[in-house]
């Protein structure tokens, strides 16, 4: 498949965009020095999918109880309002009470997606929206090893908040599920962060660095072949894309106990460089024909990278991954909050993970206890809302 595609194109499919092996992509790296304090929020595209990230998430799964189609287009012509009065840094509506005054836009982006029971819920079409529901919308299947919490998984609509303060990123989800008051209310929630910007690769909590390789923001080539949705979809998710959300408990006490060399074999790359096992540099493409001094794969058949590669499943993920820490009893309760975009999630996520699932090595510290797959509609323009084109 690689030969397809121009040489000059090659250099975005190699290497692994695992689950805890990409969470930033090249394109984000050049981008950093010149970052603005505050990021659009109308265009083609929903900002905080091929935005460089920011340092703080803080992610929201809603359910809906609003009766009426009527009522659902209003809640969403609300959010979409607050949410632009909010990244633009203006100050809100007087007669729309500000819960936190004086807080800076930091760079918030606020993200919409729409779950599958917001087109059909327990064989009901609630809003009449059944008939519009997106063939790439599926329900994901089971895989190996999950340990799904039901309150921590499904939802009508996933709102992800972006940004480089985690006070700005929070307060977005909290006036949003204030202002839904009636009509929808939080299922989960989760709050993230990456380790500060500026300082190279972010490292996860299993001290890897964690954005070796991704889908390359900058390049727009690469966004339109494995991200956007195009003319294989439906006319109103055109420019749009579909996200599939993890979330992902980390058993780092027991990965402590762990050698660093297996650690390193579990992973495939080394833990202080980041270079590809057998390798020397961070962003050298892998190469799972090299071989190690006893003459085995230098890239272990079990390990992480080796299974995500694109070489591999032949699928290709944009992902954006925020580590949690959540205190606990006797123990860290911590994690990722895995989020992942792509055109369809059945030739992305469910091809790549179906593949891992069972097999890598670094399955035995996670754990996966939540789950949701979304439409994420194209951008807003002035004078829109969200979601405006799959209501017709």
């Amino acid at each position: 498949m690689m030969s397809m595609f121009p040489s000059s194109r090659r250099g975005f499919f190699a290497g692994s965009a695992g689950l805890l092996g990409a969470a930033m992509s090249g394109g984000a790296r050049q981008a950093r020095a010149a970052e603005p304090a505050v990021e659009p929020f109308h265009g083609l595209h929903q900002a905080g999918i091929a935005t460089p990230p920011q340092g703080f998430t803080s992610f929201a799964v809603f359910d809906v109880t609003a009766g009426t189609r009527d009522a659902l287009q209003g809640l969403l012509q609300r959010w979409t309002a607050a949410a632009a009065q909010m990244t633009s840094g203006d100050p809100p509506d007087p007669a729309d009470r500000d819960d936190a005054p004086g807080l800076p836009p930091a760079r918030l982006t606020v993200t919409f997606g729409f779950g599958p029971g917001l087109f059909e819920k327990e064989g009901r079409d609630r809003f009449g929206l059944r008939a519009r529901r997106p063939p790439a919308l599926i329900d994901l299947p089971p895989f190996a090893g999950d340990a799904l919490e039901p309150a921590r998984t499904g939802g009508d609509i996933s709102v992800q908040a972006c940004a480089d303060d985690p006070q700005t990123a929070f307060h977005a989800v909290r006036r949003l599920a204030r202002i839904a008051a009636g009509d929808a209310r939080i299922r989960w929630a989760q709050a993230g962060f990456l380790s500060p910007r500026g300082a190279g690769t972010p490292r996860n909590l299993l001290g890897f660095k964690d954005g070796t390789q991704n889908v390359n923001v900058a390049d727009p080539f690469a966004l339109d072949t494995f991200v956007w949705s195009g003319l294989e979809g439906p006319a109103a998710m055109r420019g749009g894309t579909y996200l599939v959300v993890r979330r992902i408990g980390l058993a780092v006490e027991r990965w402590d106990g762990v050698d660093v060399s297996e650690q390193e074999r579990i992973i495939g790359r080394r833990k202080v460089s980041g270079a590809p096992a057998g390798g020397e540099r961070e962003f050298e493409v892998e190469r799972f024909d090299r071989l190690d001094g006893a003459g085995r794969p230098a890239v272990a058949a079990d390990a992480h990278v080796r299974l995500a590669a694109y070489e591999a499943s032949g699928a290709r993920i944009l992902r954006r991954g925020y580590s949690y820490e959540d205190g606990g009893i006797g123990g860290y309760e911590t994690g990722l909050l895995f989020m992942a975009y792509q055109k369809d999630p059945r030739s992305g996520f469910v091809k790549m993970f179906g593949r891992m699932a069972g097999a890598d090595r670094l399955m035995r510290f996670t754990t996966h206890v939540g789950s949701g797959v979304f439409a994420v509609p194209p951008g807003v323009a002035a004078g829109g809302w969200v979601g405006e084109g799959l209501f017709g």
